[in-house]
Parts: structure tokens; sequence; C-alpha cells
């Protein structure tokens, strides 16, 4: 049940990730920033907490490093007025971040967490998150990857790796679903739809 204790993780929703050949090609879910768009908006339009993460990138030649403009939040999902960044250098945003304590200081105990990639940041967040007490989401289609290839050369299209890194997570750390079922009324509290 989505309420006013429910935060909404936006995960390194940054330009970087627009070089595609640098994490591997061919990613899938092209609509994933238009479905995070549609959750922030709902997000924003009840007033409830919002948290950007921002991958700072140790690596100099990563596109994520700070001294690059793919450090900088996509501008279709960018932070507004006070919303909350979390600065990470590690797939978890728990790691090395004051994350928990802004979480719990807040009384936020489910967290709908949604952004790039399926298979490292959002599921390593989801992982901690669930292991840490907190109630998860992880919508579907408000996530996406890239190509991996395996350790015996095995090549892995993105569509495959989404799918099985959301496999891994549901039932277990966190509950999966669809945009779509979530923004659905049955899913908010009534004192937030009226």
């Amino acid at each position: 049940m989505i309420d006013k204790n429910t935060a909404l993780l936006l995960i390194d929703l940054q330009i970087g990730f627009d070089n595609h050949a640098h994490w591997g090609g061919n990613r899938n879910n092209p609509n994933c920033e238009q479905v995070c768009l549609n959750l922030l908006t709902k997000w924003r339009t009840f007033n409830l907490p919002i948290f950007h993460i921002q991958h700072n990138s140790t690596d100099t030649n990563s596109p994520l490093h700070p001294n690059q403009i793919g450090n900088d939040f996509k501008p279709l999902t960018a932070p507004i007025n006070d919303e909350i960044i979390i600065g990470k250098t590690v797939n978890s945003a728990f790691i090395g971040t004051h994350l928990e304590h802004e979480l719990k200081v807040r009384g936020i105990n489910t967290l709908v967490i949604v952004g790039l990639t399926t298979n490292h940041c959002v599921s390593t967040t989801a992982r901690m998150a669930g292991n840490l007490g907190f109630t998860v989401f992880v919508v579907a289609d408000g996530t996406a990857t890239f190509d991996r290839v395996g350790f015996d050369g095995t090549h892995y299209d993105s569509e495959t790796v989404h799918r099985v890194s959301l496999a891994n997570l549901h039932g277990e750390f966190a509950t999966v679903l669809m945009s779509d079922e979530l923004l659905a009324n049955k899913f908010w509290q009534a004192n937030l739809t009226k």
C-alpha cells in the first residue's frame, strides 16, 4: 500500500548511461525514463518522499565520474526544489551514504525502486533494502539494463539479463510489479487519492 511513508528511489538516472556502448550495448526497455517520470509525477502530486540516487564513480574514465557531463541527472527526471540527492560510489545506495538514516528519521518503511541498471545498482540496493527490513517494490518497466558477457564468454542479451535479475529479486528481496499496477488506485491509501 502506498502511503505517506512510501519513498520513491530513482537510481542513477544519469546522462552517462546514454553511452550504451560503454555499458555493454543493446539497452532494453527504451521507455524506462518515461515510466520513471510518470511515477515521479505521481509522487510529486501527493508530496511523497523522493530520493534521487547519483552514482559518483571513482574511475576517472567512467561516464559517471563527477568530472564528466555524464554524471549529471537526465533532464527528464532530474531533481527539483528540495528533493533529496544521495551520492554513492558503489552499487548499493546504502553503502557509504546516509540513505538509511534519512529514511529512518522520516519514518519511511516502504521503498519503490526504479532506475538503472536492473542487474547492478537497482538489484544491489533492493537486496540491501530488503535485508534492512524495508518493504520493497521494484518496478519492472521502470528499470533497464544492457547486454552482458559471462565469465565463460557466453553473451546474454539485455532483456534476458533484465528478466532474470527481476526474477532473482521477486519474492525474496522485493515484490516486482509493473508501473500500471503500482499506479492503480487500489495501491494507494484512500486519503491520498481523494
